[in-house]
């Protein structure tokens, strides 16, 4: 359809603009992209195409923002950090009757947006939050790997960013953001209080990128997926390439005064002398993206492993790609849940292996029974 309209709030940020792109590339839609400024004359020229334009929002005017709202079928929030946002966007949404997507990573942020549940399922308003890569394209790897167990006991997600990951400044305010508190992550059917950036583990994942290494991350996976699987323990790790950057981070979260990190000035400045840093090292290792989706459980009576992997050259690119095909599988009609609800929750197996698959992205999937212990 040709005269639906998708509103995407902080369009002009690098993950704004890639899923902006990717709705070009695989929808008819017209795009609203906001910014509380245009950036340049040519910023919306840059995205070469006549189904995308531009609007002055400033969120904090909330009738601007209901206003815009209203003229559109789709909203797609773009514009974070979310721990320093509230449910807003959300809220007006619900009232509109309008469907929601983010590309939401924090944890606050998702229990306030989860809460909305009942009140967007009575609205009629489907609303997805912490689409992208990870969150988002992960959870899905996650649901696939489950659904191919009988029983699922443990499920344990990786992923490694080359560089700034072409995210611009916004990946390193995410990294700092998540280090300012312990977090409670769900081991051996309990939760237990984990540091950020802490139990170094190294893991494989597919070329380019090999060994690397990786560290407990707060994520909202860390207990949307609890929620969604009946599994004993969920372990989500980070980390960075070239490694450099993960002992920097670590000197960060555990040698750092406090105050560093929970100053947001004080994440403003690392975030900018870090993108200073990638902007010289992304040329060497990239701005790509792997993720390593590690599930065990029981199949057939035996102990097995599934294990799916998927790397793309662009991070940013990938999110647009994980959100973009949500909106797309909305626009069409193709997904419709009311309620608000982590992706592992409403997008199908099936809808997504067919929407990563028409966007370039391959899953490599792997099954392996684990031999008993000998006595």
């Amino acid at each position: 359809m040709t005269d639906q309209q998708v509103l995407i709030l902080g369009g002009q940020g690098r993950i704004g603009r890639s899923v902006a792109q990717d709705l070009v590339a695989n929808t008819q839609a017209k795009i609203t992209v906001t910014g509380r400024t245009l950036k340049s004359e040519a910023s919306v020229q840059r995205q070469e195409s006549p189904q995308i334009e531009f609007l002055a929002l400033d969120l904090a005017d909330y009738e601007g923002l209901e206003k815009a709202i209203a003229s559109h079928q789709l909203v797609i929030h773009c514009a974070g950090p979310f721990l320093y946002r509230d449910t807003s966007v959300l809220k007006a949404c619900i009232e509109q009757g309008v469907n929601y997507l983010d590309v939401s990573d924090s944890r606050s942020f998702t229990r306030k947006a989860l809460a909305l549940g009942d009140a967007a399922k009575a609205g009629g308003v489907t609303a997805i939050i912490n689409t992208g890569i990870f969150p988002g394209i992960s959870n899905s790897m996650v649901r696939h790997d489950v659904e191919k167990l009988d029983q699922a006991e443990q499920i344990h997600l990786s992923y490694v960013v080359a560089g700034s990951g072409g995210a611009g400044v916004t990946v390193m305010r995410t990294t700092f953001l998540g280090l300012q508190e312990p977090f409670e992550a769900w081991i051996d059917n309990q939760w237990q209080s984990v540091k950020p950036y802490s139990a170094r583990e190294t893991v494989q994942f597919p070329e380019p990128y090999g060994k690397a290494g990786v560290y407990w991350f707060d994520m909202p996976e860390a207990f949307t997926l609890v929620d969604s699987f009946p599994v004993k323990t969920v372990i989500t790790k980070f980390g960075s390439i070239p490694d450099f950057y993960n002992h920097l981070t670590w000197i960060a979260a555990h040698i750092f005064p406090p105050s560093w990190i929970k100053n947001p000035a004080g994440i403003e400045f690392l975030s900018h002398v870090s993108h200073r840093m990638t902007s010289v090292s992304d040329r060497v290792s990239g701005i790509g993206v792997a993720i390593r989706s590690e599930v065990r459980g029981q199949k057939d009576g035996q102990p097995t492993l599934i294990c799916s992997t998927l790397v793309h050259e662009n991070t940013a690119v990938a999110a647009g790609a994980g959100t973009g095909s949500i909106a797309e599988l909305m626009l069409a009609n193709q997904l419709k849940k009311p309620g608000v609800w982590p992706v592992e929750q409403a997008l199908p197996t099936e809808l997504f292996k067919q929407t990563i698959q028409s966007r370039g992205l391959k899953l490599n999937v792997e099954s392996t029974v684990i031999p008993s212990p000998v006595a």
